[in-house]
């Protein structure tokens, strides 16, 4: 549930008729302090899959192996960034929302919160090529204010997305605009891993407003990404009880490369 398009909004969001896009939420306004505490201030059974998952991925690539990559709507969530700092030089920390992008910059400068220790302690657990302390993993990160269609093609050799694309839009034409910036993003060959919410209708964080979401299942991701990936492989996680309820029914978990012929 990070931000990867428009920063602000076109209208308020409880004025918008029909399904509401990535430009009519408040991005900018995104509660990161009440979202950090209902996700991220403990590590969670969800976590833990997503980490084992991402960590078998990163696990087959040589230190320092890649010159650049790419998080895509990094959001205030660091394990992503802690997990590409032994194979990447460069992690690209793509975010448009001016509160995530403070809290990302907060982290890098002053240290990252004492909460995410045990995220690190079990990236580095399942790939022991980390550094020894998570502060120098982050130091290959560079946060970006910027959205998905400032994306040059083929840029990265790597790109990774965490609860992002079906986290932002209601419409699902949109959905597939951003998964194919996405796969737009890395060099043909280049590889892609991603996480998304299963069938999470639009939510709530704290008492806030309820913020756009796309309901996305297995098939759907296999449709979208099937014409544009080689090596395709969707893995599932059980719904995570100990999260609060969002309406999802478990989390998706997505490896691929970037087919080397024309995306659709």
């Amino acid at each position: 549930m990070d931000t990867a398009g428009s920063p602000g909004p076109s209208r308020p969001q409880d004025r918008v008729l029909g399904p509401r896009r990535n430009r009519d939420a408040d991005w900018n306004a995104w509660p990161v302090a009440d979202y950090l505490a209902e996700n991220y201030r403990r590590l969670h059974p969800c976590d833990v899959g997503v980490i084992r998952h991402h960590a078998a991925v990163y696990r087959t690539i040589a230190p320092d192996a890649l010159s650049r990559t790419l998080e895509l709507g990094a959001g205030p969530n660091l394990y992503p960034l802690m997990q590409a700092g032994a194979a990447s030089l460069r992690v690209d920390a793509l975010e448009p929302s001016a509160a995530n992008v403070r809290y990302l910059r907060r982290q890098l400068d002053d240290g990252p919160d004492d909460s995410w220790r045990p995220f690190y302690t079990l990236c580095r657990s399942l790939d022991p090529a980390l550094p020894e302390s998570c502060t120098e993993a982050l130091r290959r990160v560079r946060v970006v204010p910027g959205v998905a269609e400032d994306l040059t093609d083929g840029t990265y050799a790597l790109a990774s997305m965490n609860f992002v694309a079906e986290s932002v839009t209601e419409d699902f034409a949109e959905f597939t605009a951003l998964c194919d910036a996405f796969v737009r993003a890395v060099r043909p060959g280049g590889r892609l891993v991603a996480s998304f919410m299963e069938r999470m209708p639009s939510y709530r964080i704290g008492t806030g407003p309820v913020w756009p979401a796309c309901p996305v299942d297995g098939a759907a991701l296999r449709a979208v990404f099937a014409p544009r990936t080689t090596g395709l492989r969707i893995e599932r996680l059980a719904k995570d009880r100990t999260l609060p309820e969002y309406g999802d029914t478990g989390v998706l978990l997505l490896t691929a490369l970037r087919s080397d012929g024309p995306t659709p």
